[in-house]
């Protein structure tokens, strides 16, 4: 049960037949790890706060540079040269002090990627580099929680859910392969970045996140796990596919696809 404060605070979501009161509460009880708070990070986290998430976890090793500040929505000038997680966790106190939150300043890894996910009901990934996008997925599927993997870059978005550790389910690895496992993806430094193109794939990952969390409460429906979603900037417009799980898959491959 809420209390009256809370209840005012999220009157619009609980007026949603699709969320309600007893959705309203799931999130509220909900832990989400967010890795990476950069043009993805930075609006996936207002919007996963706005709408009560109530713990979140927040890893970035990054400090905030001037040329972050157009798409990393969260960072002022005044941030230029502090830490990423460190100012992250300073807004969110600020916007809603009843949320639990973790700033954790590190660089995710395979060594450490189970240990800093550890409790977690949904994971939203928002990294740069592939490295550490299959570190998490790794961890994710050896710990049984769900994946939201996001991307961006020039004009496009994708947002990928992600549930190998459930039977028949993909995780990343299965989409992307092995080959990416070393640091050498391109960067938006090199290929640009639309800064709004940002802002739409992480606020398009942060309402994957909320129906997955509201998923078994049924409130919004399918989870969409093993769906890869293509936002594209130029044309509008969005498509979606499948990604089929590959048995041969070092990360969840292990997993009888009976359960």
């Amino acid at each position: 049960m809420l209390p009256p404060d809370r209840l005012e605070r999220f009157a619009r979501h609980i007026v949603l037949p699709e969320v309600g009161g007893a959705g309203q509460a799931k999130l509220a009880y909900s832990h989400v790890v967010l890795v990476g708070l950069g043009g993805i990070g930075s609006p996936a986290l207002q919007y996963l706060a706005g709408a009560g998430i109530g713990k979140l976890t927040l890893i970035d090793d990054d400090r905030v540079d001037a040329s972050n500040l157009q798409r990393q929505t969260l960072f002022t000038e005044a941030d230029i040269g502090h830490l990423k997680a460190e100012r992250a966790e300073a807004w969110l106190e600020a916007f809603d002090p009843t949320i639990a939150v973790q700033a954790v300043v590190i660089r995710v890894e395979a060594a450490n990627a189970v240990a800093l996910i550890a409790g977690a009901d949904l994971v939203l990934d928002g990294c740069d580099n592939f490295a550490t996008r299959l570190a998490v997925s790794d961890a994710c599927v050896a710990a049984g929680i769900p994946l939201l993997s996001a991307a961006v870059g020039r004009f496009q978005g994708q947002v990928g859910a992600f549930a190998g550790h459930l039977p028949d389910e993909a995780c990343y690895r299965c989409f992307v392969g092995d080959a990416f496992d070393a640091e050498d993806c391109d960067t938006c430094a090199e290929d640009g970045m639309l800064g709004a193109m940002a802002g739409w794939t992480g606020t398009f990952a942060a309402l994957q996140a909320i129906r997955a969390l509201l998923a078994p409460v049924g409130a919004m429906g399918d989870p969409q796990w093993s769906k890869l979603h293509v936002l594209d900037g130029l044309t509008p417009g969005l498509r979606t596919m499948r990604i089929a799980r590959d048995p041969e898959c070092r990360g969840c491959g292990a997993i009888s696809p009976a359960g």
